[in-house]
């Protein structure tokens, strides 16, 4: 959740502000880089997945892939990257990540126990107590909607889609994140496995009835495979 090589070489109008805000921050990063196939395609699955692309059309990689050699073209010189990010970013008690460039991640807002994509990170800080936090922009929100999270408990690597094979892997009591469905809302939240209802797959993939409860209101909900992602390990 179109790998041809592309044909026509005009920019792709149909990209959303933060996408197009996250080309331009990798364009400074890399400054002027030649980028891999690789690398469109996991761009591309990260803006598919994202909920700023809800009810758009999906992205294909040499869309990408054109608007970045059209922007190179166009300017060769990239300025650095002016953005912060917060040094030694911990995962988890003395454990230090990769180089948070080659990551994406998420972060649990305090309004609503929901967790965003995070398109970048803007400041760091350290409270009295000694917790660390970081200022987040969020995928699909502006300026106003920035929070601070704390990096220990509501800041992670990106959680990823499960695919129809992967349920017989699934276990009662597993975490994962859910996607919920209501009428004023889509968004994601934390979730365990109280129950499978193993059923065979068809044309349209997994058809097992999965039972979870959300874990920030205890609420539960019947939902199927592709409402469910892989929580990173902590």
């Amino acid at each position: 959740m179109d790998r041809l090589r592309p044909r026509n070489r005009s920019l792709f109008s149909g990209f959303t502000n933060s996408e197009i805000e996250k080309m331009e921050k990798v364009l400074r990063e890399t400054k002027g880089q030649s980028l891999t196939q690789d690398f469109y395609q996991k761009l591309t699955k990260s803006f598919n997945y994202s909920s700023g692309r809800a009810g758009k059309p999906l992205v294909k990689w040499t869309e990408i892939e054109s608007w970045f050699q059209t922007r190179l073209q166009e300017s060769p010189q990239v300025p650095e990257n002016e953005l912060i990010f917060p040094p030694g970013l911990q995962c988890k008690e003395g454990e230090i990540v990769r180089d948070p460039s080659e990551l994406e991640f998420e972060a649990r807002s305090s309004k609503d126990e929901a967790w965003y994509d995070v398109e970048t990170f803007l400041a760091h800080r350290f409270l009295s107590s000694g917790e660390a936090e970081v200022k987040v922009r969020f995928v699909g929100f502006g300026a106003e909607e920035d929070e601070w999270v704390n990096i220990k408990s509501s800041v992670r690597e990106r959680s990823v889609p499960f695919e129809n094979s992967e349920c017989s892997g699934l276990k009662t009591g597993d975490p994962v994140l859910c996607f919920q469905e209501r009428r004023d809302q889509a968004i994601y939240y934390d979730a365990h496995i109280l129950e499978i209802q193993r059923r065979m797959h068809d044309i349209r993939g997994c058809r097992c009835h999965i039972l979870i409860r959300y874990d920030h209101d205890n609420t539960e909900e019947r939902v199927r495979l592709r409402r469910l992602c892989h929580r990173p390990r902590s």
